[in-house]
């Protein structure tokens, strides 16, 4: 016994704490689910007591690591999932299962809402027999319930090796809020989850309730985080001088994004030199990222340009503008943002990296 106590003694503390660290990581247990895109499921299973991580990533397909833009085209048989690390004693894989099912449309064997094609439909992998069992009897119990008039269709199939995505799609709905909000409500998904499950109280509708309110910081919070400049042309339909402004003659490569929300807005790809003095595009980055609107502010007839999430006001489009286009967006420089090339994929604009590659 004196040994023993002995021999207790002379474990080093560091080697007690890995055997306890490691005896509660035995405790975590793990499950993968596919819902369409993983940027919209991973925020109603981080949200929940008992989920330690969730993890955005591709599974289902024969190629190694495989990339966003190979999974995103269908090529490699991979869907977007999540995997999700938990705490069994907290929370249950049925508990987990009831929050799958209420992200997305089991009906659809197509996709998932906004998101089409076999990378984008609803899978639940399981790890093990149990879980198989469970959720078998979930999606039976499910169709048997009569919530859906048509078949309940999502796969229930073992668990292939789960690769991470890359690291700009992770926690995306944190890092990029009012990117996020908007994807979410014009993908039409929360439209249909609120038709069908109605006021239920269920994690899917707590942890979106947001989702639909405006993304515009108030007056107040502006001023603070905008120059005078800035705040004048964004809030109040102000012009910065020509020539004096910070992207008039900007001939980098990257993207210009709005500086209130970050929404994407134009690309250098598009950029030209106009002649005159203010930043000069011939087409939008992305189109459904911009409002445009009459204006007769100066007794004749102008296009103004608006950002559409925070409703920025940008400039305005003429067209004078050079082929293929014969438009000229005449921007002003206070109310982007530019981001260059190189920092796209770490400030979370990963996917334009592509319009850059010769």
């Amino acid at each position: 016994m004196l040994f023993r106590i002995l021999q207790y003694l002379l474990i080093p503390a560091g080697v007690i704490l890995m055997q306890s660290f490691d005896a509660e990581a035995k405790k975590l247990e793990t499950a993968i689910f596919a819902g369409g895109c993983f940027w919209c499921m991973e925020a109603p299973f981080e949200k929940v007591e008992g989920v330690k991580e969730v993890i955005s990533g591709y599974t289902g397909g024969p190629r190694k690591n495989p990339t966003y833009e190979e999974v995103s085209s269908g090529v490699t048989g991979h869907v977007e999932a999540v995997q999700i690390i938990y705490d069994p004693d907290k929370i249950t894989y049925i508990q987990l299962l009831d929050i799958f099912w209420r992200q997305i449309d089991p009906t659809d064997s197509g996709g998932q809402f906004v998101d089409r094609g076999p990378q984008y439909r609803s899978v639940i992998f399981f790890l093990s027999e149990e879980q198989k069992r469970l959720a078998g009897a979930s999606k039976q119990g499910l169709s048997k319930s009569g919530r859906f008039s048509k078949p309940i269709v999502t796969e229930v199939l073992p668990a292939a090796e789960f690769y991470r995505a890359e690291e700009y799609h992770q926690d995306y709905y944190r890092k990029n809020p009012v990117r996020y909000k908007f994807y979410r409500f014009n993908s039409g998904r929360d439209q249909f989850l609120k038709k069908v499950w109605g006021k239920e109280k269920t994690v899917a509708l707590d942890t979106q309730k947001q989702d639909k309110g405006s993304v515009k910081p108030p007056k107040e919070d502006l001023k603070k985080k905008l120059t005078p400049m800035q705040y004048k042309v964004t809030q109040e339909n102000g012009t910065e001088p020509a020539f004096k402004n910070e992207y008039w003659n900007n001939k980098k490569e990257g993207i210009y994004v709005d500086i209130v929300s970050g929404e994407p807005l134009f690309s250098s790809i598009d950029k030209y030199d106009s002649g005159t003095g203010w930043p000069s595009f011939t087409k939008p980055l992305e189109s459904k990222n911009i409002l445009e609107k009459e204006d007769r502010g100066l007794f004749f007839k102008r296009t103004e340009v608006r950002s559409r999430l925070a409703g920025s006001h940008l400039g305005h489009v003429f067209d004078d503008g050079p082929p293929p286009t014969r438009l000229r967006y005449c921007m002003n420089s206070a109310a982007l943002r530019f981001i260059p090339k190189e920092n796209l994929e770490k400030e979370s604009y990963g996917e334009y990296l592509k319009l850059f590659r010769k």
